[in-house]
């Protein structure tokens, strides 16, 4: 049977941060406040003109350093991004340029903050069929282009990250075991961007009003991802037949140090067990669980359980149960 298996992973951050203390001189706020509500101290921010196939093409680059592959072997390179460089062309077929993946088909997939959990499950998907044996799968955002930074409620979250995974086929019993996605449309006017697509084209008018940044209602997204983060990650648990005791490590979306602690109580997990570094990096969106792995790949070990879960705008959510394929050493 063949199944889809993570053998490599990539990663970058922007050397920039913006810290707590320079948001206070921007906005009403304090590192007390930030701390206190969201439990982010610090922020990467993308400067010098660059975007989001940037970091892509950086991780990539790095992920095939890692591994020694050879790019012209790469059969697909997928990108889940809020923030491509364009509205078309795809991010991916920038960033499969620029690291020489030149026989790979390219696309960009966008779920939100949800992104590497439809990410993983669309790759997977494709090495399921038989037909792809090697595809790179790209996470990550440049959130600080579309933050409003007169708005003291959200410009504290967002920073740009991104990360690249090798996905493989294989006849172990290891990979990407099972996902469980979910989609309420009914989420839309409490998290979106309200301006710059089609149903509201650019104008001065949105543009003055800020409405190519960030607009949430915190409270209601709030909720709602403390409910559903930790309702799916436990259901994922469930249809697998895991106990507490199974799970190695648990992975959540860092986009709010509350909700991380609330699925991880759901979960009955132990704090050493769950991956944060949301401190360091904010909320870089779909780039947020792929940042984890990355930082954290020296400690994993083939046959270690992870259950990551992710919520964002749409609204989406969902998890993703996978059997890790490597020791973090690389052999």
């Amino acid at each position: 049977m063949i199944n889809a298996v993570i053998t490599g992973i990539g990663g970058y951050v922007p050397e920039d941060k913006i810290t707590n203390e320079e948001l206070a001189r921007m906005v009403d706020t304090s590192d007390e406040w930030i701390m206190s509500r969201v439990g982010i101290k610090e922020r990467r921010i993308l400067k010098g003109g660059k975007a989001m196939s940037y970091m892509g093409i950086q991780a990539v680059n790095e992920l095939m350093m890692k591994t020694g592959i050879d790019p012209e072997s790469v059969e697909g390179v997928i990108c889940a991004t809020s923030t491509g460089d364009y509205h078309f062309p795809p991010t991916a077929s920038i960033i499969s340029c620029q690291t020489g993946c030149k026989n790979a088909f390219a696309f960009d997939l966008q779920a939100a903050c949800s992104g590497f959990i439809y990410l993983l499950e669309t790759v997977a998907n494709y090495i399921r069929s038989g037909r792809y044996k090697r595809i790179i799968a790209v996470a990550g955002d440049m959130m600080t282009a579309i933050t409003n930074y007169t708005d003291r409620t959200t410009c504290p979250l967002f920073g740009d990250g991104c990360g690249a995974i090798l996905i493989e086929s294989t006849t172990e019993p290891v990979g990407i075991l099972d996902s469980i996605l979910r989609t309420d449309g009914r989420g839309l006017p409490h998290l979106l961007m309200k301006a710059g697509g089609s149903a509201k084209m650019p104008a001065y008018e949105t543009i003055d009003n800020h409405e190519h940044t960030v607009y949430q209602e915190g409270k209601v997204v709030f909720k709602r991802a403390v409910s559903e983060m930790a309702d799916v990650a436990a259901e994922i648990v469930e249809r697998n037949g895991l106990k507490k005791e199974d799970i190695d490590w648990i992975i959540p979306h860092q986009a709010n140090m509350r909700i991380i602690e609330a699925a991880a109580r759901r979960l009955e997990a132990p704090v050493e067990k769950v991956m944060v570094n949301i401190q360091r990096y904010g909320n870089t969106s779909s780039g947020s669980i792929p940042l984890c792995l990355w930082e954290w790949e020296t400690k994993l070990k083939k046959g270690d359980n992870l259950i990551l879960a992710a919520f964002g705008a749409g609204f989406t959510w969902g998890a993703t149960y996978l059997k890790w394929g490597y020791d973090g050493s690389g052999t």
